[in-house]
């Protein structure tokens, strides 16, 4: 456009020096009418401009928008697909606890479990739970990755100290930084490397029974999601070891004695093939001891039932103290009789343990009516499959040893000859 205009100024310019200098007036006026409109398009052009930067601002911003909306969406659709895949692996987790009757399995399914959830191989999963009788925090599982390892730390540390106390879940980005606790006194407790944790306790109702912890050697390795995500597992997980624990407590319940703590006979007889049947593999000696209190019945009428009682119960702790070696098993047999199975143990042997076992009860003063009162046993030894070759002839073998014993003057041991 402004070459437009140029060219034909340019030529009444030569026009106008040549051959007439009254078209300079003119010429004047037109150049200044072309500056006008040059001035003026000038002029658009720059708010013509100072609109295009504010479209191209407008669609920047726009752009922006959308990238920051397919941003989040991103983050959702990837949020979304690790709940389902979490979720699915908690639908097997839950499977496999349910599966788990023992206390000693559902703490190892619950370990390995939540090491799938969020470990790798520097990650570690610690679970601890309240021992029934001390009320003690001790590990019940712990694994790095999926390996099992063990800690020195059997009671848990200051982390797990700060959950029992509060009751509440912790989740730590960096020990080094965390106000709640002190650096430098964690450096010194700690055996191994944390920089990062999580730690929720295992409630059921009011009650904790113990911490499941996941803690890593490096910094805010851990998000919010995680935390949710083990709160969960822990839910799930002091369920299941609650059912496992009353579990056993009814099946412990259904082979032991609720007066002395001691197998039932039901059980015993029942365990007996099977030990006969590994000594005989191992080509090893078993005996069978059957012992019984002298003139138990006089008790019983001097003092009462529950007189009786204390005198069973204490002879039944004498036996469990005595015969506590691998293997052994003692149980109440009827009424004032008892049963001591001793695999891997010669008939010799077996004697002279039984003859410690009626040294101390002779030896033990029962206070029955605060009056000191003493007891005695007879005894009898078998030995399979030196004396017997069956389970009924070898209890009979014993049973005759006792009533022997009985009838030299009570408060002895007789084994069968041989």
């Amino acid at each position: 456009m402004f070459v437009s205009l140029l060219l034909p100024l340019i030529g009444f310019f030569v026009y106008a020096a040549r051959y007439c200098y009254d078209f300079f007036p003119f010429l004047f006026c037109a150049l200044l009418a072309s500056l006008s409109y040059l001035v003026g398009c000038h002029f658009r052009l720059i708010r013509r401009h100072a609109e295009s930067d504010l479209e191209i601002q407008d669609c920047l911003e726009k752009t922006n928008l959308l990238e920051d909306e397919f941003l989040k969406e991103q983050q959702a659709v990837s949020s979304l697909h690790r709940k389902i895949v979490n979720y699915s692996q908690l639908k097997g987790l839950t499977e496999k606890l349910c599966k788990s009757l023992t206390s000693v399995e559902t703490s190892r399914v619950l370990s390995v479990e939540a090491g799938k959830l969020f470990g790798d191989k520097e990650t570690m999963i610690i679970l601890y739970l309240f021992h029934p009788k001390t009320g003690v925090l001790g590990i019940a599982s712990s694994q790095k990755g999926q390996a099992h390892v063990n800690l020195k730390d059997k009671e848990g540390d200051w982390f797990d100290r700060w959950v029992v106390k509060t009751l509440k879940p912790l989740w730590v980005e960096d020990t080094k930084s965390d106000f709640r606790f002190d650096a430098d006194k964690i450096s010194t407790e700690e055996s191994r490397k944390v920089r990062s944790l999580m730690s929720v306790p295992l409630m059921t109702g009011n009650k904790m029974i113990g911490i499941l912890r996941v803690d890593s050697p490096r910094e805010n390795y851990f998000v919010a999601e995680d935390i949710r995500l083990l709160a969960t597992i822990a839910d799930l997980g002091a369920l299941a070891i609650e059912n496992a624990q009353l579990y056993e407590k009814i099946e412990d319940l259904a082979i032991r004695d609720s007066l002395t703590g001691l197998y039932l006979r039901r059980h015993f007889l029942g365990r007996m093939p099977q030990e006969m049947s590994r000594c005989l593999r191992r080509k090893k000696e078993l005996s069978f001891v059957l012992v019984d209190l002298d003139e138990f019945k006089r008790y019983n009428d001097k003092f009462g039932h529950t007189a009786g009682d204390i005198v069973l119960r204490t002879i039944g702790m004498i036996l469990a103290d005595e015969f506590d070696a691998p293997g052994d098993l003692v149980c109440r047999y009827g009424g004032e009789e008892f049963a001591v199975l001793l695999p891997d143990c010669s008939k010799e042997e077996a004697f002279e343990r039984a003859e410690v076992l009626r040294k101390k009860v002779e030896a033990q003063t029962i206070i029955l009516r605060r009056e000191k009162t003493r007891i005695t046993i007879s005894v009898g030894v078998a030995a399979f499959p030196r004396d017997v070759q069956i389970k009924e002839d070898l209890i009979q073998k014993a049973d005759m040893e006792m009533y022997r014993a009985k009838k030299q003057g009570r408060n002895r041991v007789c084994v069968t000859e041989g």
